[in-house]
């Protein structure tokens, strides 16, 4: 015998939104529709940039292990040359995919900038971070990179 339930019931019960929030954006990068989509779960952001319905390479980034003392609560001094870097205390690491030649390079560059801006923005953001990227090339130049990363911007 199968026992229903109501889900309405086990979400007051577990206090929990659902859906999460969700924010998305689409935009041409390089003449190309790229969407990106930012999930916002209890214990993890999720972030994926997506061309051609593409979703091949997974990264994580863990945003508690940052110094608070330095990373995230700074501020860019005035003509710094490495101002648009990511932050150095992140690491981004594979997690699926990424065999192509450049594309974990770029991917983790992404992810880290990703890091970044959500460290920057929210000091006190201790949640994993997931990106999934569907990429049409492995490589990007600066103008497209720059590109992606303002998408996410509009997300976070």
């Amino acid at each position: 015998m199968v026992e229903s339930f109501d889900i309405n019931a086990l979400q007051e019960s577990l206090a929990l939104p659902f859906p999460v929030p969700t924010k998305q954006v689409a935009g041409l990068v390089n003449g190309v529709k790229t969407e990106v989509l930012v999930m916002s779960f209890s214990d993890k952001i999720m972030v994926t940039i997506s061309q051609g319905g593409r979703l091949a390479h997974w990264l994580h980034v863990p945003l508690e292990n940052r110094n608070p003392g330095t990373d995230g609560l700074h501020t860019i001094s005035e003509g710094a040359d490495d101002s648009l870097l990511p932050l150095s205390g992140l690491t981004a690491t594979s997690l699926l995919g990424g065999h192509a030649p450049g594309q974990d390079t770029v991917g983790q560059l992404l992810a880290r900038q990703i890091g970044s801006a959500i460290a920057t923005k929210t000091p006190g953001e201790n949640r994993l971070l997931v990106v999934g990227l569907g990429l049409g090339t492995a490589t990007t130049d600066r103008d497209a990179f720059f590109a992606v990363v303002d998408l996410v911007l509009q997300c976070i």
